[in-house]
């Protein structure tokens, strides 16, 4: 990155309305010992700052895992002041894909955490392998108890017709323990294999998740350019925010280093590469 952008992008950080961050390998890591999280040096300062500025910002992670309630009490767990509401999952940005669309009937495969947020909109939800008439989407997520009777469910609901939806199609996420593998990548394969049908991810990088939390902080989809994006990996936060002309942030915290985020495509190479969140410290 050239200084000169470097430079450009420091003063649309400074100028920003509103932030996303990504959670693991971002602010916060898995602390396996406890269940729960730890903060990433700064993070915790840097949000505080913001909400000091009154600039509105959002934790959007990849994971389906858990509700965003869950993730987020996890986070104030960590130090972080963090809302119910400012937490993002991809099952939050499907749920309002889900409504827009009108489609009211969706088999889900993950588990509750997954199924919360598309439930509390109001969607009847269809169990992974629950026999049923009409289902109008299928949903991917966190569900490592997959098997082959879900598996079944799924392909003939696609082949009656449904569409076939994803919270994420990324193989790996940062844990304290290096790379962790996304369960939905590995179910997405074996479904497209089997029904020759690709997915549509509205989790990151997809423009309904960018514009599902543009619109949670109460901004414009005229407002993208002036939203800061931050995450550590270039196919998930960088991407999008590429796609949707905001600020792509790339931190070296989690999945990449400096030297790696320098050697990214530049569809998926950050206008920003730092070591930290806590870097950020200086342009807000």
């Amino acid at each position: 990155m050239s200084g000169k952008k470097s430079h450009a992008a420091a003063e649309r950080i400074a100028g920003a309305k509103a932030f996303i961050f990504d959670m693991d390998g971002t602010i916060a890591l898995g602390d396996k010992a406890s269940g729960g999280h730890v903060a990433i040096p700064g993070a915790v300062e840097l949000l505080d700052r913001l909400r000091t500025k009154g600039v509105p910002y959002r934790v959007f992670t990849n994971g389906s895992a858990k509700p965003p309630a869950a993730y987020a009490a996890s986070l104030r767990a960590a130090g972080f002041d963090l809302a119910d509401d400012e937490m993002m999952t991809p099952s939050s940005s499907a749920a309002a894909w889900f409504v827009a669309q009108k489609i009211g009937r969706v088999r889900v495969l993950g588990n509750p955490g997954t199924i919360a947020p598309i439930a509390d909109a109001g969607i009847e939800v269809i169990g992974p392998a629950d026999p049923a008439e009409g289902v109008e989407a299928v949903f991917t997520g966190w569900f490592r108890e997959f098997g082959f009777p879900h598996l079944e469910a799924a392909c003939r609901d696609i082949w009656n017709g449904a569409g076939f939806t994803t919270a994420s199609h990324v193989p790996f996420f940062a844990t304290q323990d290096g790379r962790g593998i996304g369960t939905s990548f590995a179910i997405n394969a074996a479904i497209t294999a089997l029904t020759e049908t690709k997915h549509r991810v509205l989790g990151k990088p997809s423009r309904e998740a960018f514009f599902c939390a543009v619109k949670a902080m109460g901004l414009r989809r005229s407002d993208a350019d002036r939203v800061v994006v931050v995450g550590d990996d270039p196919a998930l936060e960088t991407r999008m925010a590429n796609r949707c002309g905001a600020v792509s942030v790339g931190v070296a915290t989690g999945l990449q280093t400096i030297e790696t985020w320098a050697e990214t495509s530049e569809k998926q190479r950050p206008a920003l590469a730092v070591e930290s969140v806590e870097s950020l410290r200086a342009f807000v």
